[in-house]
């Protein structure tokens, strides 16, 4: 099993970060805390920009830091990419001449990305030619982004890359950086203080408060703990992730499938058997002691309720398991005296509305019954 594993110890003035955490080294991993709570500090560390007086840390295999050895290894000599929240390009030289810098930090045999896959992936061959300076803020992260893959990188580090975007250019980046999620093997460590921007792209999550881990695990996992602060943000919720397998032209419908149930939302121009993320607000499921056939909601899911947390007075949280997939509901707690509903009894969870990603925008409403 490919992995991360690090621990830093580290004192700025009045802030300890004090953090030990393993990771899958494959796929993204979100870094995600309120400002303040150590994102930038510990991606830092990871990049040897700052050396914790405790550290260690291996990525699959080879160590970068050990000071129980009195091993570190420094920044430059560090396999890995940083995109930071501005570009940070050179503004007299040409794209192609940007690219063309990052590839030479690397010795040509150990170069393992070509530059033209790069440059595709991207989006980027029609800029190669112009300054830098001429660039939307969108256009000037993809070839940042480009940029740090030409290192040929065992690691990315992205520091809130669309932090200093405004809403057009992040919807512009954002299918790219699927793209990278689903095209590369390269791991990346992400750092986020949006949720939609974790649930289209991330696979874990490191949750961070005041220098500390507070939560650590698979997407799904995190989103759904009610002893953790995402499970009780406004847009708590979960992210499925489904298989396309029907389009029904006569209702201008299209189907998708996760664990054996079936989701109907507005027509998609999706291939068959494409996988798309599905995003189920709590805020937009109801619950129900029948399965009510005379209603305008279409996605209706057998669920089994697991636990229940306060909000607020007078609002719940309430965990389901559909078909072994976790869904969250928040209802008022009248409507669970009202139907007398308990932990481990069977209930209809009803969706009200579906929200999709997918490659041409960002995070939308698909369908509302």
């Amino acid at each position: 099993m490919l992995e991360i594993h690090g621990y830093f110890n580290l004192t700025q003035g009045d802030f300890l970060l004090d953090i030990d955490f393993k990771i899958p080294g494959r796929g993204v991993t979100a870094i995600f805390g309120a400002s303040g709570s150590g994102k930038t500090t510990l991606l830092r560390c990871i990049a040897g920009l700052e050396r914790a007086k405790s550290g260690f840390l291996t990525i699959n295999g080879c160590c970068w830091q050990d000071e129980a050895k009195k091993l570190f290894v420094p920044t430059h000599q560090r396999s890995l990419g940083y995109v930071f929240q501005e570009a940070s390009l050179f503004s007299h030289l040409s794209v192609k001449k940007n690219l063309e810098y990052g590839m030479q930090r690397t010795a040509p045999k150990l170069r393992k990305i070509i530059f033209a896959d790069v440059v595709e992936l991207l989006g980027i061959s029609a800029l190669l030619a112009r300054n830098s300076n001429s660039l939307s803020g969108g256009e000037k992260q993809r070839v940042a982004i480009a940029r740090a893959l030409l290192t040929s990188p065992k690691l990315l580090l992205m520091d809130e890359p669309m932090a200093a975007l405004d809403d057009s250019s992040k919807a512009e980046i954002l299918p790219y950086l699927e793209r990278l999620h689903t095209e590369l093997s390269i791991p990346v460590l992400y750092i986020t203080h949006t949720i939609a921007e974790v649930m289209r792209l991330a696979d874990n999550i490191l949750l961070i408060d005041k220098g500390r881990l507070i939560g650590n695990g698979t997407l799904l996992e995190i989103l759904t703990r009610l002893d953790l602060p995402l499970a009780h943000v406004y847009e708590a919720g979960v992210v499925i992730e489904a298989k396309v397998i029907e389009h029904d032209e006569e209702f201008h419908l299209t189907y998708l499938e996760f664990n054996g149930e079936i989701i109907s939302l507005g027509r998609e121009d999706l291939p068959l058997g494409a996988k798309v993320r599905v995003v189920l607000n709590a805020r937009d499921i109801s619950l129900a002691l029948e399965n009510e056939v005379n209603s305008s909601i279409l996605n209706t899911f057998r669920a089994i309720i697991l636990d229940i947390t306060e909000e607020s007075p007078g609002q719940l949280m309430v965990k389901l398991d559909v078909a072994g997939t976790i869904l969250l509901t928040r209802i008022t707690k009248k409507s669970w005296v009202l139907l007398k509903l308990q932990i481990g009894m069977l209930v209809y969870a009803r969706v009200k509305s579906v929200a999709l990603f997918n490659s041409s925008d960002n995070f939308r409403t698909n369908y509302r019954h």
